[in-house]
């Protein structure tokens, strides 16, 4: 059974910064590609960045790219999303999910998830 894990969510002001973890367990945590999506309320779940086994290749929504770094350490099971410049169209529920396959940026095809953590951007 995988077990996926997220934390560091919170509430923070427009322009500061948050870093959520993900921790992993249950699985081959370097086997997996992980990725962050988000959801915000009356909104679909939508990417947000996404990372290779190892580590060297990221994706990146448009709107985050140059403001989040998604990073893996596969020594502690655990995928990070650094978080800089918040602006309030950030607030949301961010999801970590795992698949096994290929790096990839849509939602369905990813297989583990989960619970989520609020990120709350005030102006």
């Amino acid at each position: 059974q995988v077990h996926v894990v997220e934390s560091g969510g919170g509430l923070v002001q427009t322009g500061g910064s948050l870093r959520l973890s993900c921790v992993v367990s249950g699985g081959k945590f370097s086997n997996y590609v992980m990725g962050w999506f988000r959801q915000a309320p009356g909104k679909e779940r939508e990417f947000v960045a996404a990372i290779s086994w190892g580590g060297a290749t990221t994706y990146y929504e448009d709107s985050v790219k140059g403001r989040f770094t998604i990073s893996r350490d596969n020594a502690k099971n655990t995928v990070y999303l650094q978080m800089n410049t918040l602006k309030s169209e950030d607030t949301a529920v961010y999801y970590c999910a795992a698949r096994n396959g290929l790096l990839i940026m849509d939602a369905r095809r990813y297989d583990y998830w989960g619970q989520g953590t609020q990120v709350t951007v005030s102006s």
